[in-house]
Order: C-alpha cells, then sequence, then structure tokens
C-alpha cells in the first residue's frame, strides 16, 4: 500500500488499522495492509487492545485450509468476501474488513465455534491472490468451496455432502454428549 500524504488519508488508514485491531488482526496484517509506521501501529494497537500485539509466526500453510471445519469456514468467508468484491466498490481491505464481519454473525447467529481468525482470512485471500487455493463447486449441493488450485475437481464434493466420520467430535461436544447423557440418568 502507498504512504498516506493526505490528512484524509491518513485518517483512512487509521480507520482501516482500528478496525482490525478490533477484530483481532496481527501487526503483520496491519503493516500490510496500512501505510503506517509500526511505531504508530504499535502506540494504536496498545490503546485500543490495551495490551502489546501478540508476537511470533504467522500461519502459513494452505493444508489447515483443507481439513473439514477449516475448510467449511474458509468457503464461507471466501463466498462472502466474493460477492462484496464482485457486487460493490469496495477496496480489498474494506471488503476483507466487512466479509468478515459478516463471517462472525452468521457463525454467531447459528451458535458455531469460531474457526477463522481475521489474520487467517487475511492469510487465506493472499493464497487466493497468489494462485495457491481456488473456489471450485461441489456437484451436490453446488456450493462453491476452496481447494488447491490444481487439485482435480471432476466429480468434486464437499465435506458438507459428504462428511468425514469423526466431523464435529471434539472434545468439547464429547463432553457436552456425555453430560446430557449422564444428566438423565441421574434424575
Amino acid at each position: 500500500m502507498k504512504k498516506a500524504k493526505t490528512v484524509l488519508g491518513e485518517a483512512r488508514e487509521i480507520r482501516v488499522a482500528s478496525e482490525l485491531i478490533d477484530l483481532g488482526a496481527r501487526l503483520q496484517v496491519l503493516e500490510s495492509e496500512t501505510a503506517l509506521s509500526r511505531e504508530r501501529l504499535l502506540k494504536l494497537y496498545k490503546e485500543i487492545r490495551h495490551q502489546s500485539p501478540p508476537k511470533g509466526m504467522l500461519p502459513f500453510s494452505t493444508d489447515w485450509f483443507m481439513t473439514w471445519q477449516p475448510n467449511i469456514h474458509a468457503s464461507l468467508y471466501m463466498n462472502l468476501y466474493q460477492s462484496l468484491i464482485n457486487g460493490s466498490a469496495l477496496d480489498e481491505v474494506d471488503a476483507m474488513i466487512r466479509a468478515y464481519r459478516v463471517y462472525r454473525e452468521h457463525i454467531t447467529q447459528f451458535g458455531m465455534p469460531e474457526v477463522l481468525s481475521i489474520t487467517r482470512a487475511w492469510r487465506l485471500l493472499k493464497f487466493f491472490d497468489a494462485g495457491m487455493l481456488t473456489l471450485t463447486p461441489c456437484t451436490q449441493c453446488r456450493g462453491h468451496f476452496v481447494i488447491h488450485t490444481y487439485e482435480l475437481t471432476n466429480g468434486y464434493v464437499c465435506g458438507l455432502c459428504d462428511m468425514p466420520s469423526r466431523a464435529g467430535k471434539t472434545r468439547s461436544v464429547q463432553h457436552a454428549e456425555l453430560d446430557h447423557l449422564i444428566e438423565p440418568a441421574i434424575a
């Protein structure tokens, strides 16, 4: 991104950085998507979050997006993002933020866990920009799902139409099921 040379340009950069910080973006995302200095971003982060930003490497694997639950969430996010890009005059960073807000609203409404962080959503977009990932339609439900770009797609069936046998069987779900079974026995 180019340096903000006007007061309005700088105000826009601060707004974008503030929104990303509110959503939990890592410092690397802020540096990539705004023209603000690292020092300015650190101050802004501390002012908004009242703590220093997390340190460490960002996730860098397309394989994470191919596992069952992350693939469903990544696919939902990418469909939202592409709808905003294709159907509005938003620039990429604003579309990324709005798509992520809509993604959060949807999963909250359905009581689903938040699998995709804003940092992972940003990384997903970078993988799409680099041509490493793409969307392909499911032959059964016609939804579009994230896959590796050079994966064979003839007869592709998504993880919702053909769920893996252990899908959704996390420890918390198993414990909740056990608690539900034990409660009637106690009463």
